[in-house]
């Protein structure tokens, strides 16, 4: 168990431990609500309003009335000032409040959480499974970063099983997606890609600044496409950008030229502007 943490909630900095939301949050009962992870180097935190901005378009996704961004602020720089750590997780919770045992959303209102853990600097390589389930693109949430989270849960799990950090999905049109809780980058030919919104991803915030920042390319890839692959990269707000040594049972080479560049410039770049 973590060391014990202040978190805020509804307003109020509390114990995590024994901070509590009611038992009818529509987050609990029906997962109701939206998310926000960002990565906080000793007590800043990175991106921030990338991610108050792709938090409200989450939010708008499932109805829920705009966060706002002042208060989300106010409570961000609280819990990092109340728990000081070199390398954390600060994930903002947002949810549509007590309501009816059932899919109905009540009239209360939206539940606000800040939570902190501390954080481990993650390896600059590590391996990849692919699991036989699919990412629904004509989904209602599709690319809402929703805490409706059990099927990455279970499709980690299953990555875990395999000896790999991520599961990689497919969608149902057979196209490579992303993974649980990352981008993918694929390099062919040579080429920096990733696939698609369209395809169901999240649009990830590391994602986006690696398009911007070392010119990669969205476009459609076929799941095979990991096997012609000369490099492949996560991307991610804790993990940045990781190169991929094992998909399945292949193996690659690891740090490869493109892979060797993406993460110099991200580690550059980010590490000049806080709020890019």
């Amino acid at each position: 168990m973590q060391n014990p943490t202040t978190s805020w909630v509804n307003g109020s900095l509390v114990d995590s431990h024994a901070a509590a939301v009611s038992v009818l949050d529509h987050g609990l009962t029906t997962g109701d609500g939206v998310f926000e992870t960002m990565k906080a180097v000793d007590g800043r935190a990175f991106a921030v309003t990338r991610h108050l901005d792709r938090l409200t378009r989450s939010a708008r996704g499932l109805g829920l009335p705009d966060p706002d961004h002042e208060l989300v602020r106010e409570g961000c720089e609280q819990v990092l000032a109340a728990n000081p750590m070199p390398l954390a997780r600060l994930r903002i919770t947002y949810t549509g409040g007590a309501s009816p045992l059932g899919s109905e959303r009540g009239d209360d209102t939206p539940t606000l959480v800040v939570a902190i853990g501390s954080a481990a600097r993650r390896p600059d390589t590590t391996a990849v499974a692919t699991v036989p389930w699919r990412r629904n693109e004509h989904s209602a949430v599709a690319g809402l970063k929703t805490t409706s989270y059990a099927e990455n849960v279970v499709a980690l799990a299953a990555a875990h099983r395999a000896g790999a950090s991520e599961a990689l999905l497919a969608n149902t049109a057979g196209l490579l997606c992303e993974g649980t809780g990352s981008n993918v980058f694929l390099v062919l030919g040579g080429r920096l890609v990733t696939p698609t919104l369209a395809s169901g991803c999240l649009a990830g915030i590391t994602r986006q600044l690696v398009i911007d920042w070392c010119g990669a390319e969205e476009t459609d890839l076929p799941l095979a496409a990991l096997r012609d692959a000369e490099e492949i990269l996560l991307t991610s707000s804790l993990r940045d950008v990781q190169a991929v040594t094992r998909v399945d049972d292949r193996d690659l080479p690891g740090i490869g030229p493109v892979s060797a560049k993406a993460m110099a410039v991200f580690a550059e770049r980010s590490g000049d502007d806080l709020d890019p």
